[in-house]
This record gives C-alpha cells, structure tokens and sequence, in this order.
C-alpha cells in the first residue's frame, strides 16, 4: 500500500503508459475514478454551502473577491484546480499549488465578530475549506451512487492530504480517515453561524444572476442542482441557514437519480468539456488510466486498509 504523498503502490490499479508521470495521485488512486464522476459539480455547490458557515472563512472571499459577479469564474477555478491536482503532472500540480499559496499569503480580511484583521492563509481557515471540500465531495458521490468501501472512504481522505499539503497545510494535522473527518466536525461546529455572508451566498446559490434570455434555463436546470446540493448538507446546517431539511429519503433517491442521468452522457463527450484535464491524462497514461467507478469495485479487496500519509 502506497501513501498519499507518493501515489498508490504498485498493483492496486490498471497498466497505465510506461515511464509517463502520474501525476500526485494517479490510475492506482481512489481519487482519479471519483473525480471524474459528473455529480462532482453538485458536491462543489455543497462545499461552497458548508464553506459560507465559517464566518471567518466566508469573510474573507467577500472581502477579496466580487463574489456576485464573479461567482461562476470562482467555481470554474476551482473545478480547475481540482483537475489540475488530480490528473495534472507533478509539475503542473505543484505550481498550481504554489499559484494558490502566494495569492492567499498577500490577503487579509476583517473578522466580523472582533474587527481584528486575520491572514486569509490561517491554518484554522485552510483547514476548514479542505474539510468542508473533500466532505462534500465524498458523500454526495456515496450517495448518489458511488459504492465505495468503508476502506475506500478512508483512503480517499487520505490520498487528498497531499491537496491540503498544496494550499499550505501540513499534511500530519489534517484528518487522514472518515472518523477522523467527522471528528474534525464535531470540534468545529461550535463556531459555525449562518451569518449575513452565508445568508448572502445562500442567497446568490438559490437565484445567481444571469442574463434575461437565460432565466428560464437557470430556473429549469440550476436551480433544482442547486436545491439538491443544499438537501444533501447535513441537518445541523440546514438549522444554521434556517431553511426546512427536506426528507433525507427524498434526497437520496433525486440524488441517485441525478446520479444515473448525467452518468448516461457518455464519459467522452462529458470529458470533452474544457480544460480537459481527464482527456489530456489518459493520453499521456494510457487507455488503462480510464477513470471508472467500476475500476473502484474491482479494487476493493486490494484496498482493505486506508493509506497513509
């Protein structure tokens, strides 16, 4: 078993092209085949949902940020990153990292509670917005259809050590398994709050503002996926935002749903949506590197343990 800093050991994945670079995680990953899974989109609109509970951490995108009128660049960015660390190379990777971590070191913002000016590269701040990402990127797959193992779970939470390690974590304090995640929760949540920033971008998620022409396709097509991404937070955040939880039954089954419908668009076509970082990966690895949820379920006797950072 391999760790999370290195990539996966040899034998736990499919041939990939030899001698190519893997990039930080790789074909042997738990993460290459889940983030080439569709419902990741809906788990980002989730992560920004849990992120803008933090008020500190929501703070500081309002003050650095046009969130309003920026807000799809913002989440195209991220998708972006995320592809980069996932299926870019070493190299890639790394810079991208580096890119993050220099514009964070030149940002402050107001804590709205004291006044006092805070680094927006807090390790507290950081920590929260990997936690709140890679939560939501994991269950929303889980429940929509994913079927990873308890084992799988961990060592996916595992292998993304080495994304918090690239906005500028250190890898030890982050949690490596799913009990140590929802452990990280339950210390945090005492200082969560649905404040006028949060309210702001629940407000912005519900009906983001486009173009008179679009309306009707935003109403048809957003906002149910958005609406799906806030059902799936968990019940102690639908408290915050004070907005009913509807019935987890309900949600599942429209997850699994959603799920099913946009895993019919064939994998190429959907694949081919810029940048492209999955296409670019395959070519450079092989036919072998094909992200797959059915790769996972072949590999899930040899992942029986999580890794290790």
């Amino acid at each position: 078993m391999g760790n999370a800093a290195t990539g996966p050991g040899p034998g736990a994945g499919p041939r990939t092209g030899s001698g190519a670079d893997p990039g930080l995680y790789g074909p042997a990953s738990v993460t290459w085949h889940c983030h080439g899974d569709p419902m990741m989109w809906i788990a980002g609109v989730r992560a920004l949902y849990l992120q803008a509970l933090h008020p500190r951490a929501v703070r500081g995108v309002m003050e650095n940020s046009d969130f309003r009128r920026d807000a799809w660049g913002r989440l195209l960015r991220t998708a972006d990153f995320v592809g980069t660390l996932t299926y870019g190379t070493t190299e890639a990777a790394e810079r991208a990292g580096g890119r993050v971590r220099a514009i964070h070191r030149r940002l402050s913002a107001t804590d709205p509670a004291t006044g006092r000016t805070f680094p927006v590269d807090d390790p507290e701040l950081l920590l929260w917005i990997h936690c709140a990402q890679i939560d939501s990127f994991l269950h929303v797959l889980r429940r929509s259809g994913i079927a990873l193992t308890a084992a799988q779970a961990d060592r996916y939470v595992d292998e993304n050590r080495v994304n918090a390690r690239l906005v500028g974590l250190d890898p030890a304090g982050v949690p490596a398994d799913t009990a140590q995640l929802a452990a990280y929760f339950d210390k945090v949540r005492p200082e969560l709050a649905a404040g006028p920033d949060a309210l702001a971008v629940d407000d912005f998620l519900r009906g983001p503002p486009v173009p008179p022409l679009l309306v009707p396709g935003r109403n048809l097509l957003w906002r149910p996926l958005a609406g799906l991404a806030y059902g799936s937070l968990p019940g102690w955040a639908h408290q915050l935002y004070g907005r009913p939880a509807p019935a987890p039954r309900s949600v599942t089954r429209r997850l699994r749903l959603t799920g099913r419908v946009l895993r019919s668009i064939p994998a190429g076509l959907r694949w081919k949506l810029p940048p492209g970082h999955i296409l670019k990966a395959m070519r450079r690895m092989g036919p072998g590197s094909r992200p797959s949820p059915y790769t996972l379920r072949t590999s899930a006797a040899i992942l029986d343990r999580p890794g290790r950072a």
